[in-house]
């Protein structure tokens, strides 16, 4: 992906602005004494790193800091563009060098000198909930279910596939993915099963449970532990899966507590919340059941159609699961996969984006995908090798009853205030845009941009996640998208005077100056990571900050308006999640052969952005950009 992955930011939060560790000179160290975890078992560690790949580099300070001033100009006056060159000469022979070789040192001494800051800053001490605000959602093909066997014959061969896939990754099975020549880390397709995110008060844990045998079930708030593989590793079959799901359905015909809705919560309230919960040991047992599992599987009540697509209704699904009196509690958003089956036929998942980025997760969902087209050997089982599922059960005190009501109240406030326009671009895919000999994700960054711009008429900082996995360890990097040559092409399209060979010129341009900084980006030689790690090397080191994160350069570039990132399935899926800001958009996309999914969201509460009008402005943008490719090369016959 990004993800980001997460998404993934897919999926990722990058956003120092965001992060208010970032914001305060308490040093790292005595953030770490803040942490207590509530549970005194011990921690099942990290799994083990078997590649061997070079190390992520630190990017020479010069390099960064004229990098730097090229990504800003877009966004400052010439004044305020003068006055950002003198600080960033100060730095430069300043505090700069200290910092540089501090960090250099680190380097030397770690495998990958941002792993452990980044995991820190960007998630386990991010305390906006992870609802919205941190964890994508991933739409599957849409099915059709006719009746309650369907669906659950459905769930059964997900839950097979899903097995199927971990048993690929523990054996070794599964091909290293490569970018070019070069091998990627592998170590986050280890860290999709079994993980969990623990809260605290101040700073959560995660906890790795890879050699998990059970998986937890949940249906109206209610959840069940299912044995699936036993202790010679033998799995469950889809015929005893569904018969085992067809028992926790009778089992659950009754509403649950909704204890699930506190992982929505902001996560110093979840932490204080947690540690009332777990008081009782019933609970405990119960959330311990849940933590440890594989994954969760979500049985889901269809949501209310408001007259819109269903790829919207499944964008809200699989994002925060539509509030309350909906399915938002019938989840553990904690974990770190969840995947998500509704009467209406809307299926996918939701993921925790601590571990991994986006792109380790649609690997995982085509094979899910083919594993359920093609499993066809259903067969129901005269003995269960593992007995009846488990219902667990929690005892609820006025302490836990008082945080669920108020996680109840955040989180209909948070699904309300999201605005989302998912939608399946029709006109063309990748494949037109490599006839062009352009790259396809550069592209649909620089549509992306001339949509921004054609609706606020401003450069858009355009934040785009770069896999750094070539490196041990290796996360991403930030693609400043907005560039000068973006801005360019965006004024060159709206400008009625310019001919179509000089906006295909500028096309050209902006997309060829993106695909500059990707490579870049991915190789490691970004902005954003290595400011990242010199600011916070200047915080652990008890030195002063930098003045360069105080100047307008710094805090503009980095109000990412436009959070995005390409996260490629071969399905016909596509992934979702907020924007990073408060007048922000998200856009996540699919390129296809033949045609591009997006998933578009922006906050209803701004007044500036809707998300129905960023996908117009979108769509009209590359149907532009089609059509003055198409006409330049008709004209050239």
């Amino acid at each position: 992906m990004l993800t980001n992955a997460r998404a993934q930011l897919s999926t990722d939060k990058m956003l120092l602005s965001r992060t208010r560790l970032l914001t305060s000179q308490r040093t790292l160290k005595g953030l770490y004494n803040h942490f207590t975890p509530t549970l005194t078992m011990s921690h099942v560690a990290a799994p083990q790193q078997t590649q061997t790949l070079p190390h992520l580099p630190v990017p020479k300070l010069s390099q960064t800091l004229e990098k730097y001033l090229k990504s800003v100009e877009p966004f400052l006056n010439e004044s305020e563009l003068n006055n950002t060159r003198k600080v960033v000469s100060q730095f430069e022979s300043g505090l700069g060098p200290k910092l540089q070789k501090l960090l250099v040192e680190k380097a030397q001494e770690t495998d990958n000198w941002l792993a452990d800051w980044w995991l820190t800053t960007a998630y386990l001490g991010y305390r906006d909930p992870v609802v919205v605000y941190s964890s994508p959602g991933l739409v599957f093909p849409f099915q059709k279910f006719n009746c309650e066997e369907q669906r659950l014959e459905y769930a059964a061969k997900l839950i097979a596939g899903a097995l199927s896939y971990k048993e690929l990754i523990d054996s070794g099975k599964m091909p290293v993915e490569k970018m070019g020549k070069d091998p990627l880390d592998m170590n986050q397709y280890k860290k999709i099963f079994g993980t969990c995110r623990i809260p605290g008060v101040k700073l959560d844990h995660l906890e790795y449970n890879p050699q998990s045998r059970h998986v937890v079930i949940v249906r109206n708030n209610n959840f069940f532990k299912l044995q699936v593989i036993n202790e010679c590793g033998k799995m469950l079959n889809t015929g005893e899966i569904i018969s085992c799901l067809s028992d926790i359905v009778k089992e659950s015909e009754q509403v649950g507590p909704p204890v699930g809705i506190l992982t929505t919560e902001n996560r110093n309230n979840w932490g204080r919340a947690y540690q009332n919960l777990t008081l009782d040991v019933t609970s405990l047992k119960s959330v311990r059941e849940i933590q440890t599992s594989l994954f969760l599987v979500c049985l889901d009540k269809a949501l209310p159609n408001c007259g819109e697509n269903e790829r919207i209704t499944a964008s809200k699904q699989f994002i925060h699961g539509g509030g309350s009196n909906a399915n938002s509690a019938n989840r553990w958003f904690d974990k770190t996969v969840q995947f998500i089956v509704s009467e209406d036929g809307c299926v996918g998942l939701t993921y925790e984006h601590s571990p991994s980025e986006g792109q380790p997760i649609a690997v995982m969902t085509d094979y899910i995908v083919d594993y359920i087209k093609n499993d066809t050997s259903i067969h129901h089982p005269d003995v269960r090798f593992n007995g009846d599922p488990e219902k667990l059960t929690f005892n609820i005190d006025d302490n836990v009853q008082k945080a669920i009501n108020c996680a109840n109240a955040n989180l209909d406030k948070l699904a309300a205030n999201l605005d989302l326009d998912s939608f399946q671009f029709k006109c063309y895919g990748k494949e037109f845009v490599k006839s062009q000999k352009m790259s396809p994700d550069s592209f649909i960054q620089i549509a992306i941009q001339y949509a921004f711009f054609r609706i606020h008429r401003v450069p858009g900082a355009h934040y785009e996640s770069a896999a750094t996995r070539k490196y041990i360890h290796g996360r991403t990097e930030t693609i400043r998208s907005c560039s000068n040559e973006s801005v360019a092409f965006a004024k060159v399209m709206l400008n009625e005077c310019k001919s179509d060979n000089e906006k295909v010129a500028a096309l050209k341009e902006a997309v060829n100056a993106h695909k500059k900084y990707s490579i870049e980006a991915v190789n490691g030689f970004g902005v954003d990571r290595h400011l990242l790690g010199l600011k916070l090397t200047a915080i652990e080191n008890n030195l002063p900050i930098p003045d360069l994160f105080s100047d307008p350069s710094y805090t503009r570039s980095t109000h990412m308006r436009l959070s995005t990132s390409q996260v490629a399935t071969k399905c016909d899926g596509f992934m979702c999640y907020a924007p990073l800001v408060p007048d922000g958009y998200g856009c996540c996309y699919n390129p296809r052969a033949n045609d591009m999914n997006f998933g578009v969201s922006a906050f209803v509460e701004h007044p500036d952005t809707t998300a129905t009008r960023f996908r117009e402005a979108l769509e009209m943008s590359l149907q532009d950009m089609h059509d003055v490719l198409a006409k330049t090369q008709k004209s050239k016959l």
